[in-house]
């Protein structure tokens, strides 16, 4: 009888924790559905601890973590189950966007290509596994703004000495109301500064609510806001869609005596799905915005609508590809010179999400490169009119994201002449080979007629560069662009050392000589000539030396005399036709010693290979 009491015990103590167990996997997947991130993280790890559907489990744990933008907590628990063959094929690309996030980024694509191997179709994914995709000029010089709080900020307009940016900091608010349970810090408002005294204040007006509001855009006549808010109606928690989310929409406000009022919804938005992030193009008749309405490319898709001169709207616009793409872009800017700059995480790049740019008339995204994009979120791109000065946001430097100033400079152009380093002259058709840190060739060139070449290269770093020309001896430097905020042109000049090789130099053939003969043969003469002008017009401190040489008819004592004298005819050409005595250092005879075909049974061929004149280099000066 005991032992059945301990065994049914068991089994109501067993279902009890299973209980318990089922009710806090159905808290954490409540708090998840209502965007409390932050709070069912903490219930997901006690089920993993509890070994409670441990997959499922962490996975979850993993997505919350990358809706709180911490891809190195998501890669640890995507990674405890990857392997797992039940788990959805969707997060060999969650976990590949997590990779990203944390820089490993040749493991990220090694799970791209596992998630396209499942049968999934995407160019976006193509793209991103283009590793040349992840290379761009960096012109940008970055630091973080002075303005910046202890929670998040981002979004920044300036028009006219006023910065609008988009904060939680909760500043004459009351925090207990204004907080977000996705990450914890207070809802979201718009706030302005005066750039000339610094302060900082809560837009006037009828702006900000007890939900989230903005980011914002200011028309060019300062009269008109337009910016995002969640869908508001006075209540606290917001109206919800049939899916219980609460969307964002876009309003417009009128700026009267310093106040924000008359509030408006636009037209375009809708209960069903989100618009927000507005931008509006430099003459104000165009708004550009974000969403996920329906028929997009995918996920958030940046569009743009016509403001009219009556106040009224055109159709929502979708900019297509190559901007949308089937994932998310956002934070659309368009600048004076019709480059529209905006955020994406479906263009091939170096972190979670990164600003990108398509110049007027093209069709190719470029990514902004390091600096501007980092192996987190960046995003938010906005720069002053006339100015080179701009913002930037992004959560690189914390759990929150921030405000960056950049100074937008031109590209770096290093720019030089390669010449001879001994005569000073110009070496035209030489190579120049640009190489980055992990000796990937950034740039190859070749040089004009001048020795002039020229290329764009990223500031703030040191290259490696390769000088080559097949008459000369491989040239090795390092280019530092660390100290060229001052300069556009960065000058850099390679000077390159003649080959010791007298024949190659000259272009010349050997100074062959007839059996028993020491007389310079007309052939041999046409040979020398060329090496009178080497001398004489490239490299006029040139010293050489003559070595003669014989077949190995005869007896040794005859060639030594016999190459000695082929030593002498050659030595008195080379003076009879202008060279200096002195530039000639040396002129001797080998005999049979030191053939140019060692044989035992010559041919008759092979004896007129041996019986030349050689020449070597003793000095060749480089120009003071």
């Amino acid at each position: 009888m005991k032992n059945y009491y301990i065994f049914f015990l068991s089994i109501f103590i067993c279902s009890l924790g299973m209980q318990a167990q089922s009710g806090k996997q159905k808290k954490a997947d409540r708090l998840y559905k209502d965007f409390a991130y932050l709070e069912a993280t903490e219930v997901y790890k006690e089920l993993i601890e509890d070994d409670y559907n441990v997959t499922y489990n962490s996975t979850r744990l993993g997505d919350a973590y990358m809706m709180l933008r911490s891809p190195e907590n998501a890669v640890f628990y995507y990674g405890d189950v990857i392997e797992d063959t039940t788990i959805s094929p969707e997060y060999y690309y969650k976990y590949a966007q997590a990779l990203r996030g944390v820089k490993r980024y040749d493991e990220s694509r090694t799970f791209l290509k596992r998630y396209l191997e499942t049968g999934r179709d995407s160019d976006g994914i193509q793209t991103m596994l283009n590793k040349d995709e992840y290379k761009s000029m960096a012109t940008y010089k970055l630091q973080q703004a002075d303005f910046n709080s202890e929670v998040s900020d981002f979004g920044v307009f300036e028009r006219d000495g006023t910065i609008y940016f988009v904060s939680a900091r909760a500043q004459d608010a009351d925090v207990e109301e204004k907080t977000y349970s996705w990450n914890g810090e207070p809802f979201l408002d718009i706030y302005m500064m005066d750039s000339e005294t610094g302060n900082i204040m809560p837009v006037q007006g009828d702006i900000n609510t007890k939900l989230h509001d903005g980011p914002a855009v200011v028309s060019p006549d300062g009269s008109t806001i337009y910016f995002t808010r969640n869908n508001y109606l006075g209540n606290k928690e917001g109206k919800r869609d049939k899916d219980k989310t609460n969307h964002l929409k876009l309003y417009s406000a009128t700026l009267s005596n310093g106040s924000w009022i008359d509030v408006k919804e636009l037209p375009f938005n809708s209960n069903e799905y989100s618009i927000g992030h507005p931008s509006l193009s430099r003459d104000g008749k165009t708004l550009y915005f974000t969403s996920d309405m329906p028929n997009g490319n995918g996920g958030t898709d940046i569009y743009k609508v016509a403001i009219n001169e009556d106040n009224t709207y055109g159709p929502a616009e979708n900019l297509g590809a190559p901007v949308n793409t089937e994932f998310d872009e956002t934070f659309p800017f368009m600048d004076t010179d019709g480059t529209l700059y905006f955020s994406s995480n479906g263009h091939a790049g170096l972190g979670l999400f990164d600003i990108f740019r398509l110049e007027k008339d093209s069709d190719t995204v470029e990514n902004l490169g390091e600096t501007i994009n980092s192996s987190l979120d960046d995003f938010a791109y906005f720069q002053v009119e006339d100015s080179k000065e701009g913002y930037i946001s992004s959560n690189r430097e914390g759990d929150n994201d921030n405000i960056f100033v950049f100074n937008k400079m031109n590209p770096l152009v290093v720019a030089g002449i390669v010449s001879d380093a001994v005569n000073g002259n110009p070496i035209s058709s030489a190579t120049v080979r640009i190489m980055d840190e992990n000796g990937e060739e950034l740039a190859f060139l070749e040089t004009d007629e001048d020795g002039y070449y020229e290329t764009q290269i990223d500031r703030d770093l040191e290259f490696a560069v390769e000088a080559k020309e097949i008459k000369y001896e491989t040239f090795n430097g390092t280019i530092d662009t660390r100290e060229t905020d001052e300069t556009d042109t960065l000058k850099y000049d390679i000077q390159l050392n003649p080959i010791k090789d007298v024949e190659y130099l000259a272009e010349i053939d050997n100074i062959y000589f007839d059996f028993d003969k020491s007389n310079i043969r007309p052939d041999a003469a046409q040979e020398l000539d060329k090496l009178v002008a080497l001398m004489q017009d490239e490299y006029p401190e040139l010293v050489i030396a003559i070595g003669s040489h014989t077949d190995r008819r005869g007896t040794d004592a005859y060639n030594e005399k016999l190459a000695e004298r082929r030593a002498k005819s050659t030595f008195d050409y080379l003076v009879a036709n202008g060279i200096a005595e002195n530039r000639i250092q040396e002129y001797k005879g080998y005999g049979e010693n030191k053939p140019a075909i060692d044989c035992d049974r010559c041919s008759e061929k092979d004896h007129q290979l041996n019986r030349r004149s050689m020449f070597s280099v003793v000095e060749m000066k480089e120009q003071e």
